[in-house]
């Protein structure tokens, strides 16, 4: 599994940082930046039941050293005014805000997590949709996320981890074990707090990590995907459970052959939806739509053959499921009738609607009225409320924000048996009698989608090309999500083969049509993306510069590096051990001798997902081949850059490996 992290991690201030640097190449700089676009950013989206409330989490963001305090907010849909208010917990003379916000089945209250006392520790909250001072309902120590009531709005669910050593996920940072190197592994269990009385409650076993959960419709049994520790690596193994809320008893009702997410009760409570494919990714949901038995049985796939990828569902109605899709580069939301399969799109567009990480779509009762934040290349995110697809935007706090790069397109191509989706954005201040540089950004996953997203201030993303005055590449090739289960598994036992025609083929397109300048080719990419820049310039002398994030270098070594090995199984057929050739085939360092092209490698320094050692290995191959190279491995990071003055530093030295390589 390797995050498609292009989408997901912000620019912040720059620090002097501390770093490790080998090789030849240009020394990072202090950059002199003009002042940035402030942009809201939205998340944790929450429509009340009755469709007359919503509340939200937004933060301001740019590419400097200020970043607001995330607010949460609630907004009456029924004021004409339109304004809302701050939730914000009193201590004292301090006021913090909170976040993951869920309301209760009569839509009177609104629950969600803050920062209390000194140690800042999480807690429940809850407070009435008029507001007045929020009641704190837990004393727990640990990590809670993942709020949900009981539908007869006695409790509320959450995931908890009782004093974790780390940030859970695999993204965040693994330093490397000394001594005994054995499993100590945390793990994540289902709790509820009564609402009533504020007790709290362990429901899931200790044994088993629970990665998402859903009530019943009369609230006596909880429906979760999980698996035994560890969660990180797990999750790719990962079984649909019941647990009885009155016996404790824990039954696997489904032990699938894929990877699955999103739990959804059918109304009556006799069946659970859910959507399950290859997904290589935690969180990163694509697949088709499948129903079993609430008691178990044979799955059931209620969309087979659907040229997209669900990513998100709920099930408001019997005889409806809504759910959100990615397909063809862009967004749909779309009914699905379960009894006969009838599916009918209710809204699709060229955006980014964010369904899964950040839960930007929450559904009223009444399975029509939702809530949702909307954005685009051309338009910043912004909060929509409505009917599904008739919505009003109901924010304007990016009124003033207006983008700093060129226009998008979408482009679609033929490679082999596929027709194969992309966008290509246009240099700032297009000029058509000009030729410019081009850089080729291989998305991560591999299951992930480029989707149009305004994100001006965000670290690895494209549009920071395109504001520089270059023409920017952003392929779908096979193995990604848009087109449906069977191109996702487009590059099963192939990765970079098939993966690279598609791409090769893309920027083919591109030339046929536009003043790119062959000569000027570069590219880059994080993660999956990271990979295919290493495998891309082992195979082709067509690029003239490289910047490898976060890479895998040598698929043999990598599988007893990482810390997440479960998710190369689907994708290879078997592990390592049992058949090398298929890692070997599509491997970089074996290749590494037909390398020409100038590469920079930048990585994190516990990355359990995509181990340092793999660049190193890269870089030292190059190296010795005498190919400029460098290589900077960041102090402390994980898969996920976190630290500001990190992710501007890896700009920076990007932007100026470019500059000397392909020219300003």
């Amino acid at each position: 599994m390797v995050r498609a992290l292009v989408s997901a991690v912000l620019i912040g201030f720059l620090l002097v940082p501390r770093m490790v640097s080998c090789g030849e190449g240009p020394a990072a700089k202090t950059p002199s930046q003009p002042s940035p676009q402030r942009v809201h950013y939205y998340s944790q989206v929450s429509i009340s039941p009755d469709g007359q409330f919503v509340a939200w989490n937004q933060v301001e963001r740019g590419d400097d050293s200020h970043t607001s305090e995330p607010e949460l907010c609630l907004a009456d849909l029924r004021s004409s005014s339109g304004q809302p208010k701050r939730i914000l917990v009193r201590e004292g003379k301090t006021r913090k805000a909170g976040h993951g916000a869920a309301w209760s089945p009569d839509g009177k209250q609104l629950a969600f997590l803050c920062g209390a006392g000194k140690s800042g520790q999480h807690q429940i909250f809850v407070i009435g949709r008029s507001a007045g001072q929020p009641k704190q309902l837990t004393h727990l120590t640990g990590a809670i996320s993942n709020l949900r009531w009981s539908p007869d709005g006695k409790s509320i669910g959450h995931l908890f981890i009782e004093n974790p050593s780390r940030a859970a996920g695999p993204t965040s940072a693994v330093p490397t074990q000394t001594g005994v190197v054995g499993e100590k592994s945390f793990v994540q269990r289902i709790g509820t707090v009564e609402v009533a009385s504020g007790q709290a409650h362990k429901v899931s076993p200790p044994d088993l990590y629970v990665y998402e959960y859903a009530w019943s419709p009369d609230s006596q049994t909880l429906a979760a995907i999980a698996a035994h520790p560890p969660g990180d690596d797990n999750w790719y193994l990962a079984q649909l459970f019941t647990l009885s809320i009155q016996s404790g008893v824990v039954s696997s009702i489904l032990k699938p052959s894929m990877q699955i997410a999103e739990p959804c009760w059918s109304p009556d409570g006799k069946s659970i939806a859910f959507i399950g494919g290859l997904m290589s990714d935690e969180g990163f949901t694509g697949g088709d739509i499948f129903c079993v038995p609430a008691t178990g049985g044979t799955p059931r796939n209620l969309t087979p053959g659907v040229k997209a990828s669900p990513a998100w569902l709920t099930w408001p109605a019997s005889n409806r499921i809504l759910f959100t899709e990615q397909i063809d580069g862009g967004s749909g939301i779309c009914a699905l009738d379960p009894t006969d399969g009838h599916l009918a799109t209710l809204w699709k567009g060229d955006e980014t609607i964010e369904a899964q990480l950040r839960n930007t779509i929450s559904v009223a009762a009444d399975g029509k009225t939702s809530a949702l934040v909307r954005q685009s290349f051309e338009r910043p995110p912004e909060l929509w409320t409505g009917a599904i697809g008739s919505w009003t935007q109901r924010t304007q706090a990016n009124g003033h924000v207006t983008p700093e790069w060129g226009k998008a397109r979408s482009l679609h191509w033929k490679s082999d048996n596929w027709t194969v989706q992309g966008w290509l954005l246009y240099p700032k201040d297009y000029d058509e009698n000009r030729r410019y540089p081009m850089i080729v950004m291989p998305h991560g996953g591999p299951a992930g989608q480029y989707q149009p997203s305004f994100a001006g201030a965000r670290f690895f993303h494209p549009t920071t090309f395109s504001s520089r005055g270059a023409f920017v590449f952003l392929p779908n090739p096979r193995g990604s999500y848009g087109q449906g289960e069977e191109f996702t598994r487009g590059n099963v036992r192939d990765f970079g083969h098939g993966d690279l025609r598609d791409i090769l083929a893309g920027v083919d397109e591109v030339l046929k049509t536009l003043p790119v300048d062959k000569n000027r080719l570069g590219v880059a990419g994080w993660s999956y993306g990271g990979y295919m820049t290493m495998w891309t310039v082992t195979q082709t002398d067509r690029f003239h510069a490289a910047v490898a994030g976060a890479g895998i270098a040598n698929w043999q070594s990598y599988y007893g590096e990482n810390g997440i090995d479960q998710w190369m199984i689907p994708y290879f057929g078997a592990s390592v051990y049992d058949d090398p050739a298929v890692y070997a085939k599509s491997s970089p360092i074996n290749f590494i001798k037909q390398v020409k092209t100038p590469t920079l490698i930048v990585v994190g320094e516990y990355d359990q997902e995509c181990p340092a050692a793999q660049s190193r290995e890269f870089w030292h191959g190059l190296k010795t081949c005498g190919v400029p190279t460098e290589l900077v491995v960041y102090a402390g990071e994980g898969h996920f850059i976190a630290k500001p003055e990190h992710q501007r530093d890896i700009t920076k030295r990007m932007m100026d490996w470019f500059d000397k390589y392909l020219g300003k």
